[in-house]
């Protein structure tokens, strides 16, 4: 996701450094910049490129897109890339992301983002963008409004939301419901509403955040369930991040998601038990994997 963001504001014209630990991937945008496959046509945007740690100079504005649980090894590198006036901005997945940020930089310099945008890494330096709209939280000082203007600019659909923490948890539940779920069968996402037991799943998972969403005091403003389904339909091709992770062999991010809700349930006694069931098969998956690799 990092590089499809930070190509698409490269190729607006803009100075752009990605920083990250895949030592192939730092070496290939180093070489060749960053190459996109998109619906309209391959492009590729020169990017300077530095791993997490190495010293950078202030940039305006820090976006973070790392898995969720890299935030926190992440955070002070972030921080320091931001200088003393940048912005630092979060459209992590999962819950949490804001307040580690926040503990490094500062109350007041990290601001909540959600995208339904997507990206699939095809190789080192290159990857397949899925345009798709981005919401950032209103900050009340004018700088969500104009990293908005400036993500429109580079051709990103972007705009300010006074409630970005519904927006949030509106995403949140439709993640705990598809992500975890594809991810264990192994399908792209519209196949889990041609199997009944999965969509059944998928509705009770996206229930079950809701009712957690309710009790914590958010108001969703729409159906978890219906918006589970509808976004199962709309990415019916995707493969979700946490089927890409699996694949990889990598950790996933069922902590910050399905995870969050269940320690959140528990807190305020919402019962979450096929969120916590999911979180099981989820780690279950990733020891194995880590037993094969061993």
């Amino acid at each position: 996701m990092a590089s499809w963001f930070g190509a698409s504001l490269a190729r607006a014209g803009h100075r752009v450094t990605l920083a990250g630990t895949w030592r192939a991937a730092l070496f290939a945008l180093a070489h060749d910049g960053v190459r996109v496959q998109s619906g309209d046509g391959d492009w590729s945007a020169r990017v300077n490129s530095v791993a997490v740690g190495a010293p950078v100079p202030p940039h305006d504005l820090v976006l973070v897109l790392v898995k969720s649980h890299q935030t926190r090894s992440v955070a002070s590198f972030a921080a320091r890339a931001a200088g003393i006036g940048g912005f630092l901005l979060t459209l992590q997945n999962g819950l949490g992301n804001r307040e580690i940020l926040e503990a490094e930089a500062g109350r007041g310099r990290v601001g909540l983002g959600v995208t339904t945008a997507g990206a699939t890494v095809l190789a080192p330096g290159w990857v397949r963008g899925f345009p798709a709209p981005t919401l950032l939280g209103d900050d009340g000082a004018g700088r969500a409004a104009r990293v908005a203007a400036l993500f429109r600019e580079a051709g990103l659909a972007c705009d300010v939301s006074p409630d970005i923490d519904s927006v949030a948890w509106r995403k949140l539940a439709v993640n705990c419901a598809i992500n975890p779920l594809s991810a264990l069968a192994g399908v792209v996402n519209g196949a889990l509403l041609e199997r009944p037991d999965a969509r059944a799943q998928l509705e009770a998972a996206a229930r079950e955040a809701g009712a957690v969403a309710t009790a914590l005091g958010v108001a969703l403003a729409a159906d978890p369930v219906a918006l589970a389904v509808e976004t199962a339909h709309r990415t019916a091709g995707n493969r979700s991040s946490m089927l890409q992770d699996l694949d990889r062999g990598v950790r996933t991010e069922i902590d910050a998601i399905n995870g969050a809700v269940v320690a959140l349930g528990q807190r305020l006694g919402v019962s979450t038990p096929v969120n916590a069931e999911l979180v099981r098969a989820v780690h279950e998956r990733e020891a194995g994997l880590r037993a094969v690799r061993a």
